[in-house]
């Protein structure tokens, strides 16, 4: 017989639920319910149980980035965990081929431990007109022999691409037929672009508005096109700097089933102020907001998927949605099995949140962590 660990509410598979309860055996959920269990709880959470957070675009936090190699990738993870993600993807940032082939084999241990569940390539096939925080002279045409090269080395989940650059769409149809997920962003492509990618395989949007061309009446870029197409999934950047927090809110509130929370945090995440680095590029960070130093381009975040949430809710943003978008949404649009929600067979990842939605227990894999 498992723990049986009851909660005020849960965010069940059938949606948020009151007196919720699911019970724990090794690792896994082996059931859940609402109202009375089958036997008395084990214990009794003060507050809403949600599926653990599941963050498929991070760079970083704690003072690390994924880039830096797998002890500076455990330190992000610890990070994160701390306030409800218990499940990341490790994002990389552009830098030459050799390099972020290395950097994927380094974190390929950590994807086959479970602690990472892959890799996201952001970069280099990406517009130097929407680079951001990207080094320019590293950015590249994704040569297919140079997108099959990286795409091999490892655990590569996610590509982000400009689907305007010669050989993105050729790319793009092989990366999709492989099984690999491809998001346009940072680019600047135009609306006919962007829905040419998306016939031929793409089916996300990475950090939707931000790193691409404004929605303009006559001109509306790539954004509508990502928005308007119903089986594309929209990351948005949640933390009130990246995008409009109303905006956020109309964004999901029109396309409730195919939005999803993203961090896009890097170092300082988990930190605080001061000077940092993503990539090749020194980053300051003041009052929270991380800019390429001596700019005012936003480099990353310093968000956790806790936060998003927050600013979410307080935007208007239903509990139950902002939820979703931060747990089953990024696991179904790349495809991670058992994580995300609380049915049976999957993990017992699982965040207790009290009445102002922070994070004041967390489990993985069927562990408390302290």
């Amino acid at each position: 017989m498992g723990r049986v660990i009851a909660g005020q509410q849960m965010l069940s598979p059938h949606g948020l639920v009151a007196d919720g309860w699911l019970e724990v055996e090794g690792t896994k959920v082996v059931a859940w319910g609402d109202g009375t269990p089958p036997h008395p709880a084990d214990e009794v959470c003060d507050g809403l149980i949600s599926p653990g957070f599941v963050d498929v675009h991070s760079h970083g936090g704690g003072g690390a980035n994924f880039g830096d190699g797998p002890v500076a990738a455990r330190q992000v993870l610890s990070t994160h965990l701390g306030d409800g993600t218990t499940t990341m993807m490790a994002s990389l940032v552009t830098g030459p081929l050799d390099a972020l082939q290395g950097a994927i084999e380094a974190l390929a241990p950590l994807v086959e431990a479970g602690e990472l569940a892959g890799i996201h390539l952001e970069g280099p096939w990406l517009s130097p007109q929407y680079k951001g925080a990207h080094d320019a002279a590293m950015l590249r045409d994704p040569v297919l022999a140079d997108v099959q090269r990286l795409a091999k080395a490892g655990p590569v989940r996610l590509v982000t691409i400009a689907p305007e650059r010669p050989g993105a769409l050729e790319a793009i149809a092989w990366l999709a037929g492989r099984g690999v997920v491809v998001a346009v962003g940072h680019t600047a492509a135009d609306d006919a672009c962007a829905r040419q990618a998306i016939a031929v395989g793409a089916v996300g949007a990475t950090h939707l508005f931000n790193a691409m061309p404004d929605i303009l009446h006559r001109a509306p870029g790539p954004a509508l096109a990502l928005w308007a197409t119903p089986h594309v999934w929209l990351e948005l950047v949640c933390d009130g700097a990246h995008v409009a927090t109303d905006l956020v809110a109309h964004v999901m509130a029109t396309k409730p089933g195919r939005c999803l929370f993203v961090t896009d945090a890097m170092a300082a995440a988990g930190v605080g102020d001061g000077e940092y680095h993503l990539g090749s590029r020194d980053v300051t960070v003041t009052d929270g907001v991380a800019h390429l130093s001596g700019t005012n381009t936003i480099a990353g975040s310093t968000l956790t998927l806790g936060r998003a949430v927050r600013v979410a809710v307080g935007a208007g943003v239903p509990v139950e949605l902002a939820l979703l978008a931060a747990t089953s949404h990024p696991a179904d649009y790349l495809g991670l099995s058992g994580v995300g929600r609380l049915e049976v067979g999957c993990f017992a990842d699982l965040v207790v949140l009290d009445d102002a939605l922070r994070a004041s227990r967390v489990m993985r894999h069927g562990q408390w962590v302290h």
